[in-house]
């Protein structure tokens, strides 16, 4: 997965929108750097959310990650485009949130939505039907894995160091996808065991 660009609006530090190309800063890894309270975590938080429905730390919820200074007209989503396997897919979220009533006064809430658009033009709507795409079919990484894997936030590379061999293997190989080799090397393996 490749990300190419990410658009922020009233989510975590980001109130307007906010677009990042991704695409103009090259291929490969990309170092996000910055001063404390410079909105580096709400960029990780917002590629997850928009992938998995889910911030990128274990102490964030989704409703959490509206912007504390929009205004109750200011609209809150990330929408990520990204290529996987040569594809290129769109993901838009958005958190359930208080906003500005559009009739009458005072304020309604505003329900979470997830929308996929797939290479083809076809849309999947639904936070649960998004996830079991994006997780199964198009990333095949589960929350837990990309946060270890593709985004890799200070320090957290340790502890895919120190998971367990069988975790680390299976990381591994849904992300080189070498699931042909280790079956080539057990058929070879009861091949000279019964030879």
């Amino acid at each position: 997965m490749r990300p190419k660009t990410l658009q922020m609006a009233g989510f975590g530090t980001y109130i307007e929108e906010t677009v990042i190309d991704f695409d103009k800063l090259g291929h490969g890894l990309y170092l996000i750097c910055g001063n404390t309270g410079a909105g580096k975590t709400t960029i990780f938080d917002a590629l997850t959310y928009a992938l998995y429905g889910r911030p990128s730390g274990e102490n964030r919820s989704g409703e959490m990650l509206r912007s504390k200074y929009a205004t109750l007209e200011q609209p809150t989503y990330v929408r990520l485009e990204f290529s996987s396997d040569g594809k290129i897919y769109s993901v838009k979220r958005s958190p359930s949130y208080e906003r500005k009533s559009l009739r009458g006064g005072g304020t309604t809430e505003q329900p979470a939505y997830a929308e996929l658009t797939l290479p083809d033009g076809r849309v999947i709507t639904g936070s649960e039907q998004v996830n079991s795409r994006i997780t199964n079919d198009i990333l095949k990484l589960t929350h837990g894995q990309f946060t270890r894997i593709a985004m890799i936030a200070q320090g957290d590379f340790l502890k895919l160091l120190l998971a367990p061999t069988s975790e680390r293997q299976e990381i591994f190989q849904k992300l080189f996808k070498t699931a042909n080799y280790a079956r080539l090397t057990d058929e070879l393996k009861d091949l000279t065991a019964s030879a």
